[in-house]
Protein backbone atom coordinates (compact mmCIF):
# COMPACT_ATOMS: atom_id res chain seq x y z
CA UNK A 1 0.00 0.00 0.00
CA UNK A 2 1.29 3.43 -0.89
CA UNK A 3 1.65 5.82 2.04
CA UNK A 4 1.47 9.61 2.02
CA UNK A 5 2.71 11.90 4.76
CA UNK A 6 1.29 15.40 5.09
CA UNK A 7 4.06 17.09 7.05
CA UNK A 8 3.72 20.47 8.74
CA UNK A 9 6.98 22.40 8.34
CA UNK A 10 6.34 25.41 10.53
CA UNK A 11 6.12 28.92 9.17
CA UNK A 12 9.45 29.15 7.38
CA UNK A 13 12.21 28.55 9.90
CA UNK A 14 13.83 25.10 9.60
CA UNK A 15 14.24 25.16 13.38
CA UNK A 16 10.45 24.85 13.63
CA UNK A 17 10.70 21.22 12.54
CA UNK A 18 9.51 18.79 15.21
CA UNK A 19 11.20 15.48 15.98
CA UNK A 20 8.07 13.72 14.68
CA UNK A 21 8.33 15.60 11.38
CA UNK A 22 12.03 14.83 11.03
CA UNK A 23 11.37 11.12 11.60
CA UNK A 24 8.69 11.20 8.91
CA UNK A 25 11.03 12.97 6.46
CA UNK A 26 13.48 10.11 6.80
CA UNK A 27 10.85 7.56 5.74
CA UNK A 28 9.95 9.32 2.50
CA UNK A 29 10.93 8.08 -0.97
CA UNK A 30 9.27 10.84 -3.00
CA UNK A 31 8.56 14.46 -2.07
CA UNK A 32 5.82 16.12 -4.11
CA UNK A 33 6.34 19.86 -4.41
CA UNK A 34 3.61 21.93 -6.00
CA UNK A 35 5.28 24.88 -7.68
CA UNK A 36 3.52 28.26 -7.51
CA UNK A 37 5.86 29.88 -10.04
CA UNK A 38 9.05 31.92 -10.04
CA UNK A 39 7.67 34.63 -7.75
CA UNK A 40 7.22 32.11 -4.92
CA UNK A 41 10.26 29.94 -5.66
CA UNK A 42 11.61 30.72 -2.19
CA UNK A 43 8.87 28.52 -0.75
CA UNK A 44 10.25 25.57 -2.72
CA UNK A 45 13.81 26.49 -1.78
CA UNK A 46 13.00 26.30 1.94
CA UNK A 47 11.39 22.90 1.50
CA UNK A 48 14.46 21.59 -0.33
CA UNK A 49 16.77 23.03 2.33
CA UNK A 50 14.76 21.26 5.05
CA UNK A 51 15.18 17.96 3.19
CA UNK A 52 18.93 18.47 2.84
CA UNK A 53 19.33 19.44 6.47
CA UNK A 54 17.31 16.72 8.17
CA UNK A 55 17.35 13.63 5.94
CA UNK A 56 20.20 11.33 6.90
CA UNK A 57 20.19 9.03 3.88
CA UNK A 58 19.53 11.11 0.74
CA UNK A 59 17.91 8.35 -1.29
CA UNK A 60 14.78 10.41 -1.86
CA UNK A 61 13.68 12.12 -5.05
CA UNK A 62 11.71 15.32 -5.59
CA UNK A 63 8.88 15.59 -8.09
CA UNK A 64 7.54 19.01 -8.97
CA UNK A 65 4.17 19.86 -10.41
CA UNK A 66 2.63 23.13 -11.49
CA UNK A 67 -0.01 24.46 -9.13
CA UNK A 68 -3.34 25.17 -10.89
CA UNK A 69 -4.39 28.78 -10.51
CA UNK A 70 -7.63 29.68 -8.74
CA UNK A 71 -10.04 31.89 -10.61
CA UNK A 72 -10.14 34.86 -8.24
CA UNK A 73 -12.73 36.56 -10.46
CA UNK A 74 -15.43 34.01 -9.66
CA UNK A 75 -18.47 35.71 -8.13
CA UNK A 76 -19.16 32.60 -6.03
CA UNK A 77 -16.10 32.30 -3.78
CA UNK A 78 -16.89 28.83 -2.44
CA UNK A 79 -17.61 27.44 -5.93
CA UNK A 80 -14.36 28.93 -7.21
CA UNK A 81 -12.38 27.29 -4.43
CA UNK A 82 -14.12 23.95 -4.94
CA UNK A 83 -13.26 24.01 -8.65
CA UNK A 84 -9.68 24.88 -7.79
CA UNK A 85 -9.52 21.98 -5.34
CA UNK A 86 -10.78 19.62 -8.05
CA UNK A 87 -8.01 20.80 -10.38
CA UNK A 88 -5.41 20.31 -7.65
CA UNK A 89 -6.85 16.87 -6.85
CA UNK A 90 -6.31 15.83 -10.48
CA UNK A 91 -2.66 16.90 -10.19
CA UNK A 92 -2.23 15.03 -6.90
CA UNK A 93 -3.85 11.92 -8.34
CA UNK A 94 -1.45 11.89 -11.30
CA UNK A 95 1.55 12.39 -9.02
CA UNK A 96 0.62 9.56 -6.67
CA UNK A 97 -0.34 7.14 -9.44
CA UNK A 98 2.57 7.85 -11.79
CA UNK A 99 5.44 8.77 -9.46
CA UNK A 100 4.93 6.63 -6.36
CA UNK A 101 5.57 2.91 -6.38
CA UNK A 102 3.11 0.49 -4.84
CA UNK A 103 5.23 0.07 -1.71
CA UNK A 104 6.75 3.55 -1.54
CA UNK A 105 6.18 6.49 0.77
CA UNK A 106 5.44 9.98 -0.55
CA UNK A 107 5.02 13.33 1.19
CA UNK A 108 3.54 16.78 0.76
CA UNK A 109 5.38 19.40 2.80
CA UNK A 110 2.88 21.93 4.14
CA UNK A 111 3.70 25.45 5.29
CA UNK A 112 2.64 25.93 8.91
CA UNK A 113 0.19 23.30 10.15
CA UNK A 114 -1.84 21.12 7.74
CA UNK A 115 -5.03 21.57 9.75
CA UNK A 116 -5.20 25.38 9.51
CA UNK A 117 -6.23 27.07 6.24
CA UNK A 118 -4.47 24.54 4.04
CA UNK A 119 -6.19 22.40 1.43
CA UNK A 120 -3.84 19.38 1.26
CA UNK A 121 -5.88 17.10 3.53
CA UNK A 122 -9.16 17.91 1.76
CA UNK A 123 -7.57 17.30 -1.63
CA UNK A 124 -6.15 13.93 -0.62
CA UNK A 125 -9.59 12.95 0.71
CA UNK A 126 -11.07 13.96 -2.65
CA UNK A 127 -8.52 11.82 -4.48
CA UNK A 128 -9.36 8.81 -2.31
CA UNK A 129 -13.08 9.34 -2.94
CA UNK A 130 -12.49 8.97 -6.68
CA UNK A 131 -11.20 5.41 -6.04
CA UNK A 132 -8.76 5.56 -8.96
CA UNK A 133 -5.65 5.26 -6.78
CA UNK A 134 -5.37 3.83 -3.27
CA UNK A 135 -3.10 4.93 -0.44
CA UNK A 136 -3.10 5.59 3.26
CA UNK A 137 -2.03 8.90 4.72
CA UNK A 138 -0.81 10.36 8.00
CA UNK A 139 -0.79 13.98 9.12
CA UNK A 140 2.17 15.41 11.05
CA UNK A 141 1.35 18.70 12.81
CA UNK A 142 3.59 21.73 12.55
CA UNK A 143 4.06 25.12 14.20
CA UNK A 144 1.45 27.42 12.68
CA UNK A 145 1.86 31.06 11.71
CA UNK A 146 -0.60 31.84 14.51
CA UNK A 147 1.86 30.52 17.07
CA UNK A 148 4.80 32.14 15.32
CA UNK A 149 3.02 35.52 15.32
CA UNK A 150 2.38 35.42 19.07
CA UNK A 151 5.98 34.36 19.75
CA UNK A 152 7.39 37.11 17.53
CA UNK A 153 5.40 39.77 19.40
CA UNK A 154 6.01 38.09 22.80
CA UNK A 155 2.32 38.05 23.68
CA UNK A 156 -0.38 35.54 24.62
CA UNK A 157 -3.11 35.18 22.00
CA UNK A 158 -5.99 35.27 24.47
CA UNK A 159 -7.07 37.51 27.29
CA UNK A 160 -7.56 35.72 30.61
CA UNK A 161 -10.34 33.15 30.28
CA UNK A 162 -11.38 34.53 26.88
CA UNK A 163 -11.75 32.95 23.46
CA UNK A 164 -9.64 33.38 20.33
CA UNK A 165 -11.42 33.62 16.98
CA UNK A 166 -9.53 32.67 13.79
CA UNK A 167 -10.96 33.99 10.54
CA UNK A 168 -10.07 35.35 7.11
CA UNK A 169 -9.72 38.85 5.72
CA UNK A 170 -12.81 38.29 3.59
CA UNK A 171 -14.93 37.43 6.63
CA UNK A 172 -13.52 40.37 8.56
CA UNK A 173 -14.43 42.75 5.75
CA UNK A 174 -17.98 41.36 5.89
CA UNK A 175 -18.14 42.26 9.59
CA UNK A 176 -18.15 38.62 10.70
CA UNK A 177 -15.69 38.72 13.60
CA UNK A 178 -17.51 36.68 16.21
CA UNK A 179 -17.63 37.97 19.79
CA UNK A 180 -14.06 37.13 20.86
CA UNK A 181 -11.75 39.82 22.22
CA UNK A 182 -8.85 38.34 20.25
CA UNK A 183 -9.25 37.80 16.51
CA UNK A 184 -6.55 36.22 14.34
CA UNK A 185 -6.90 37.11 10.67
CA UNK A 186 -5.35 35.05 7.86
CA UNK A 187 -5.51 35.23 4.06
CA UNK A 188 -6.09 38.98 3.95
CA UNK A 189 -5.03 40.55 0.67
CA UNK A 190 -7.10 43.71 1.11
CA UNK A 191 -5.90 45.21 4.42
CA UNK A 192 -9.25 44.38 5.99
CA UNK A 193 -8.01 45.33 9.46
CA UNK A 194 -9.40 48.78 8.65
CA UNK A 195 -12.84 47.17 9.02
CA UNK A 196 -12.23 46.26 12.65
CA UNK A 197 -14.46 47.86 15.28
CA UNK A 198 -12.84 50.42 17.56
CA UNK A 199 -13.00 48.01 20.51
CA UNK A 200 -10.42 45.78 18.81
CA UNK A 201 -7.92 48.57 19.12
CA UNK A 202 -4.52 46.89 18.87
CA UNK A 203 -3.08 45.06 15.88
CA UNK A 204 -0.12 42.70 15.99
CA UNK A 205 0.98 42.15 12.38
CA UNK A 206 3.67 39.92 10.95
CA UNK A 207 4.97 38.92 7.52
CA UNK A 208 7.37 36.11 6.52
CA UNK A 209 7.25 34.83 10.10
CA UNK A 210 10.22 32.62 10.93
CA UNK A 211 12.07 33.58 7.76
CA UNK A 212 15.09 35.91 7.37
CA UNK A 213 12.79 38.71 6.14
CA UNK A 214 10.43 38.46 9.12
CA UNK A 215 8.78 41.85 9.69
CA UNK A 216 6.46 42.75 12.57
CA UNK A 217 4.50 45.87 13.48
CA UNK A 218 2.24 46.46 16.48
CA UNK A 219 0.11 49.31 17.78
CA UNK A 220 -3.36 50.83 17.76
CA UNK A 221 -4.97 50.18 14.38
CA UNK A 222 -5.63 53.84 13.69
CA UNK A 223 -1.97 54.68 14.34
CA UNK A 224 -0.21 51.91 12.41
CA UNK A 225 -2.66 51.02 9.60
CA UNK A 226 -0.98 53.28 7.03
CA UNK A 227 2.46 52.00 7.99
CA UNK A 228 1.39 48.36 7.67
CA UNK A 229 -0.10 49.01 4.23
CA UNK A 230 3.06 50.74 3.02
CA UNK A 231 5.43 48.09 4.41
CA UNK A 232 3.25 45.30 3.05
CA UNK A 233 3.21 46.88 -0.43
CA UNK A 234 6.99 47.41 -0.39
CA UNK A 235 7.73 43.85 0.72
CA UNK A 236 5.42 42.36 -1.87
CA UNK A 237 7.01 44.41 -4.66
CA UNK A 238 10.49 43.42 -3.48
CA UNK A 239 9.91 39.66 -3.16
CA UNK A 240 7.02 39.10 -5.58
CA UNK A 241 4.91 37.40 -2.91
CA UNK A 242 3.88 37.89 0.69
CA UNK A 243 2.46 35.77 3.50
CA UNK A 244 1.24 37.75 6.47
CA UNK A 245 -1.10 37.38 9.40
CA UNK A 246 -2.30 39.57 12.24
CA UNK A 247 -4.03 39.58 15.59
CA UNK A 248 -6.65 42.18 16.49
CA UNK A 249 -6.92 42.38 20.23
CA UNK A 250 -9.02 44.30 22.69
CA UNK A 251 -6.54 45.16 25.41
CA UNK A 252 -7.54 44.93 29.06
CA UNK A 253 -5.63 45.59 32.28
CA UNK A 254 -6.09 41.95 33.34
CA UNK A 255 -5.27 40.51 29.88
Amino acid sequence: MRKIYVIGLGSGNPDHMTIQAIKALNEVDVFFMVDKGAAASELIDVREEICRRFIEDPHYRIVRARNPERDARSADYRHGVEEWHKARAAVFEDLIRDELGADECGAFLVWGDPSLYDSTIRILQHVLAQRSVSFEYEVIPGISSVQALAAAHKIPLNNIGEAVHITTGRKLAEGRMGDAESVVVMLDGENSFRSAPATNSTIYWGAYLGMPDETIIAGPVEEVADRIEEVRRTLREKKGWIMDIYLLKQERDDA
